[in-house]
């Protein structure tokens, strides 16, 4: 931040004694200010070798998290008290969204 305004700073002095104002029109961004061309197709190949490694291992993870068995548990006891009901409902005597095999 402080190199920054220093060199805000000077290229706004050096303007005014010259007149000029050149160095205040170019625009030098951060990430392309001290790299040139090669370095920065360098960097793209090395972030898509990245990617692409990180897709592969993902991937590879998540089929063979999935492909491994999970537990299943016995059906828990129906408990009496879990469903009480006091009058029926309109729809009939099971839940809205319930499905007995009572017929």
């Amino acid at each position: 931040m402080a190199t920054s305004l220093v060199k805000l700073r000077s290229g706004v002095q050096s303007a005014l004694r010259h007149g000029r104002s050149s160095n205040l029109l170019k625009r030098s961004f951060s990430s392309s200010a001290h790299h040139d061309e090669a370095y920065e197709a360098k960097e793209a190949d090395k972030w898509e070798k990245i990617t692409y490694l990180g897709i592969v291992s993902c991937t590879a993870l998540a089929v063979w998290n999935l492909s491994k068995g999970h537990p299943h548990f016995d059906e828990p006891p129906a408990f009496p008290y879990m469903h009480i009901r006091n009058k029926e409902f309109p729809w009939g005597p099971d839940g809205l969204f319930e499905v007995k095999e009572h017929h």
